[in-house]
């Protein structure tokens, strides 16, 4: 009945969509990309002092998630251009700190660019540890595998994906979250832990159990109804997204020594979440503050993606070092891409970029 504004046809429909779209077994909507991966570190029954290894460079949520959970949080050093985890750090990470049982591994797909889905999964199998892909910047990526493309979110290479359907994201319902994995334990514990751990008995509405100590992350069937609208014009979304991806390229691939544009396998389909650039500002004698002061000042609104965790005042001093996520961290910037971003727009953010590089020169 359409009296359902919170959880009606449209959240079914909705998941039901995104099941085909993304080819997996299971798919849930919940209420943000932070309840997904919350959802998710929940479902595969991680708990208090287990192990899990997170990107240094990533949005805060993965770690706050992790720390009210109380598990035992290991950064993971990142590559000096694209911010992501490689295989090579996960096991220096491991090696480093002697680490015997690993629970999780939280994956990061920086910008929307599925690397090494493969040999990551074989450090898994290796470890025997469970991979979360933190896939909220990439709905609508693919990797090649066998030949073939497969979307992230199909989950053949990890146990659980999470996606974000906020507005800044491939397609939104508002604020949303997805989540996603082919194990059928895992996703009766998402069920259950999306609704209070709630059971309802089938054949007497009235009578139910609760199974689990859950939340109430569900998504409302208006967000969902948004959702489907935006599903169907996903495609669109990414085409224009690679288009002003490409252009970019164009103009700076090869423009100067002193701006570089980090290089990914050609066996992926991007969802062009972000277009980073590096900047070699010691060679510039500038600092990124000076930087992006100048762009703001020419309304250019860039943004770091991200602010390293063991920065922040909450993180507890481990005595690790992350070269790599420092050198991304004093050079990587991110220029403006989204769907409607007009080619005017997108020439005044080149130009004003070349200018502060002839500036320097």
């Amino acid at each position: 009945s359409n009296d359902l504004i919170t959880t009606g046809p449209f959240v079914e429909k909705f998941e039901k969509e995104l099941k085909k779209y993304l080819k997996c077994k299971y798919s849930y909507v919940c209420s943000s990309g932070t309840a997904a991966i919350h959802l998710a570190m929940l479902s595969i029954g991680l708990k208090k002092d287990d192990i899990i290894l997170m990107p240094a460079i990533n949005f805060i949520a993965s770690y706050n998630m992790a720390k009210t959970m109380d598990l035992k949080i290991y950064l993971v050093d990142v590559d000096e251009y694209t911010g992501q985890i490689t295989p090579n750090k996960i096991l220096e990470c491991i090696k480093k700190n002697k680490l015997k049982k690993i629970k999780a591994l939280i994956v990061m797909f920086h910008g929307g660019y599925p690397e090494y889905l493969k040999q990551l999964n074989d450090i898994k199998k290796k470890y025997n540890f469970c991979i979360i892909e933190d896939a909220c910047h990439a709905l609508g990526s693919e990797y090649k595998y066998n030949k073939k493309f497969i979307k992230v979110g199909s989950c053949k290479h990890a146990d659980i994906s999470t996606f974000s359907l906020h507005p800044l994201k491939t397609i939104t319902s508002g604020e949303g979250g997805v989540i996603t994995t082919n194990k059928i334990k895992i996703a009766r514990n998402i069920k259950l832990f999306r609704s209070h751990g709630i059971l309802r008995n089938k054949k007497k509405h009235w009578e139910y159990d609760i199974l689990k100590h859950g939340f109430n992350y569900r998504l409302s069937d208006i967000n969902c109804a948004l959702g489907l609208s935006q599903l169907k014009k996903i495609k669109f979304f990414l085409e224009k997204r690679k288009k002003i991806y490409e252009k970019y390229l164009a103009n700076f691939k090869n423009y100067n020594s002193k701006l570089i544009v980090p290089k990914y396998s050609k066996n992926i389909k991007p969802s062009y979440h972000l277009f980073l650039i590096n900047m070699a500002f010691s060679k510039l004698k500038k600092s990124k503050d000076d930087f992006m002061k100048y762009l703001f000042q020419n309304n250019i609104v860039a943004q770091q993606h991200y602010i390293p965790i063991y920065k922040f005042t909450i993180y507890d001093k481990q005595l690790n070092s992350f070269p790599g996520s420092e050198k991304y961290f004093n050079n990587s910037i991110s220029i403006p891409i989204f769907a409607n971003l007009n080619n005017k727009n997108q020439n005044k953010v080149i130009k004003t970029i070349k200018n502060y590089l002839k500036v320097q020169d």
